[in-house]
């Protein structure tokens, strides 16, 4: 099960946010920087193939996003915090609707 650990004292805005997912994640130059950008990538992390993100995962395992300093986060940046909980549930609820497992957990650090 990989761990990807997010440093979201990088994360300041939605331009920071969608550096560094890109960065850590490893998304393609041409992503889109948008959260339907996000969510396409983070739905194919079962699918190294799509070419979409380094990280991979073998169902039923799945990759776990550890968000650092969760509680400053969430203080500093609500809405960045609760898309990345938002988008990460709809990425499962997608792959559910399709037949297929969930492929994202979320940890919370502080």
């Amino acid at each position: 099960m990989p761990l990807v650990r997010i440093p979201t004292a990088r994360i300041t805005d939605w331009d920071s946010f969608h550096r560094v997912f890109a960065e850590v994640m490893g998304f393609p130059d041409f992503y889109g920087h948008n959260m339907d950008a996000w969510i396409d990538c983070m739905s194919s992390l079962a699918s190294p193939e799509d070419g979409l993100t380094k990280i991979h995962c073998t169902p039923p395992d799945v990759v776990v996003l550890q968000l650092e300093n969760a509680k400053t986060f969430r203080e500093k940046h609500r809405d960045l915090y609760d898309a990345v909980i938002e988008c990460s549930a709809f990425v499962n609820h997608r792959r559910i609707e399709a037949g297929e497992p969930a492929v994202l957990a979320l940890s919370f650090a502080t």
